[in-house]
């Protein structure tokens, strides 16, 4: 890809923000904690009351809508564009950012649809803009000492993996906004709430050859499923399990990740891995001495990588690094999800990877 827009130099970043709900609030105090190299000089709502409290909280100007914002980008000097709007929303508006030649952040998922999330990749790179997607969780100290782990083969072999996501979200979550627990804005459990989690089956095991699953809606009254388990198998031979539930009584119980390998055995819990939970190898490493301060306590399922993802960002966009999760990256994930979606849908075996 070629790019268009030079890097920043000589002045700090500017970013402007699209969404003002939950989420928001942690792309707010990230950008505030990189003060010196960044900047938030827009936000934008539809929702007047949401988009009052972004601007008092921030300083940013508001904009009740992003055409509005883009319609002015030469005046503030937009560098990139972050949404943290509904999921069926980001294909739409990352293709008009893209039009108007700006970078754009956007949050999990990057779509809800393969072809959307393809489209949003061609539409970026047509445009010689950056398509960042937060993958905030693979900043986690838990999860980056296990990625290196496996990338130095401390495991051997790899024979297993299990990921569980048992969580809860109660029927006043799905009934706080129209679009939550809809196919078109939001996704289910697999795409919505375990979509970080997701991420990490090819990020830290590889490519996955194919996949089997179920969803269900038990107990939630909203179109997508509350519930989902899936059986996958890895290009190198290894299988392992998914496990997703927002029914946990009566609060956020697991976030895990656990790794069986011929010479070493690994769990990582916590509401949100990040608790090092088991930590054995047939062969001691240096890294071994890093488990302790690698734990953390969390009560957010969030974890606190959005800081430490958006220093990547800035870094790149000042031209001194490469992006960690770009478009190409936001899609591994995407088609797993879509895959574990067609599995469910279809009851068979889905394998990888899909036709583009």
């Amino acid at each position: 890809m070629n790019l268009l827009r030079p890097p920043v130099t000589g002045r700090r970043v500017r970013f402007a923000l699209i969404g003002c709900g939950r989420i928001a609030q942690n792309h707010f105090e990230a950008i505030k904690k990189h003060g010196e190299r960044a900047e938030l000089v827009a936000v934008a709502d539809v929702d007047p009351g949401a988009l009052a409290d972004a601007v008092a909280k921030t300083g940013a100007r508001g904009f009740p809508s992003l055409t509005e914002l883009l319609g002015v980008k030469s005046e503030l000097d937009i560098d990139c564009v972050v949404l943290t709007t509904p999921s069926g929303l980001h294909p739409r508006q990352v293709i008009e950012v893209a039009n108007a030649g700006l970078n754009v952040m956007t949050e999990k998922p990057m779509a809800t649809r393969w072809q959307d999330g393809l489209a949003m990749v061609k539409a970026c790179d047509a445009a010689g803009v950056h398509l960042f997607v937060v993958k905030q969780n693979r900043r986690n100290s838990t999860l980056q000492l296990l990625k290196r782990a496996v990338a130095e083969g401390r495991f051997g072999r790899l024979y297993n993996v299990a990921v569980n996501v048992f969580w809860t979200r109660p029927q006043a979550y799905y009934d706080s906004a129209a679009w939550r627990g809809t196919w078109e804005f939001d996704g289910g459990a697999f795409m919505n709430q375990a979509s970080h989690y997701i991420d990490l089956l090819d990020w830290i095991c590889g490519p996955v050859e194919s996949v089997m699953a179920y969803t269900g809606t038990l107990a939630r009254n909203i179109e997508v499923e509350d519930s989902g388990v899936a059986a996958l198998k890895w290009r190198n031979g290894a299988m392992g399990t998914v496990n997703v539930s927002m029914l946990t009584y009566p609060k956020n119980l697991e976030g895990s990740i656990t790794l069986l390998g011929e010479k070493g055995s690994v769990r990582i819990g916590g509401v949100a891995v990040n608790e090092i939970q088991q930590w054995q190898f047939d062969t001691p490493h240096d890294m071994d001495a890093q488990i302790a301060d690698a734990s953390y306590q969390t009560t957010s399922v969030y974890g606190f990588g959005h800081p430490l993802y958006y220093d990547n960002v800035i870094n790149t966009l000042r031209g001194e690094a490469r992006p960690e999760t770009d478009g190409r990256e936001g899609l591994k994930s995407l088609e797993l999800l879509i895959a574990m979606y067609m599995s469910a849908r279809d009851g068979k075996r889905v394998n990888l990877p899909l036709a583009y």
